[in-house]
């Protein structure tokens, strides 16, 4: 089964970080998803751009609306996501508690793909 990994944390406390630190954060990112690639259950991995640069839409009366920014009720973004497959949530939960932002606030949700929405694309 597919899981998606998507990988939050606050802006301010990443950016608060030292440089050497979030430095080696992400070379430990680097090296865990170098691991999960060559254990070929690995579909994808991107980082986002910064949540100033997102755009939220909406419909209002009908009509598309958008705004500036994330819509969040938390101060964490998301700053990334990993496709990957698992033979069960235990596992996949297992590969999340090795993500490398965890270690400085970051937050991991650990959420199962639908393969197919039921009448689209089947």
């Amino acid at each position: 089964m597919k899981y998606l990994l998507l990988c939050c944390i606050e802006e301010a406390r990443w950016n608060g970080l030292p440089a050497g630190e979030r430095d080696a954060v992400m070379r430990d990112y680097r090296a865990w998803t170098e691991r999960l690639h060559q254990s070929r259950r690995h579909y994808g991995s991107a980082q986002l751009a910064s949540p100033a640069s997102a755009m939220t839409v909406r419909q209002r009366n009908g009509k598309p609306f958008v705004t500036d920014g994330p819509f969040a009720e938390t101060k964490e973004q998301f700053g990334g996501y990993h496709l990957v497959e698992c033979k069960d949530l235990d596992e996949a939960i297992a590969l999340a508690q090795a993500i490398p932002t965890l270690r400085v606030g970051g937050t991991v949700e650990v959420r199962p793909v639908l393969e197919a929405f039921e009448g689209v694309g089947a």
